[in-house]
């Protein structure tokens, strides 16, 4: 498979991720976009590093997007049961209600 194939993939994995992040309003479901964009973004990277053997950039870049990912995952989820124990719900239009 060419990088094209990958490209390809990558670009429909970000567009189901961005879609599921602007369309849902139940906040896992939005993290678990976020992470899907991520992934995506990792496609790439192992994707040129396929296609440049030698340097490992990709690999390396790629590795410091999973350790974001589980960092963001982390806090993610402690925000989101913090904010369970409040509001007894997981929606994001109740949410800006905490600005106050």
């Amino acid at each position: 498979m060419g990088v094209g194939t990958y490209l390809a993939l990558a670009a429909v994995l970000f567009g189901i991720g961005a879609a599921g992040f602007l369309t849902r309003r139940n906040m896992l479901i939005q993290l678990m976009s976020i992470e899907l964009m991520l992934n995506s973004v990792n496609v790439v990277l192992l994707a040129f590093n396929r296609v440049h053997s030698a340097n490992h950039e990709g690999q390396v870049f790629a590795f410091f997007v999973i350790a974001v990912a589980a960092a963001e995952a982390a806090v993610g989820l402690a925000i989101l049961v913090a904010y369970y124990r409040i509001k007894k719900t997981i929606d994001t239009d109740d949410a800006r209600l905490l600005k106050y």
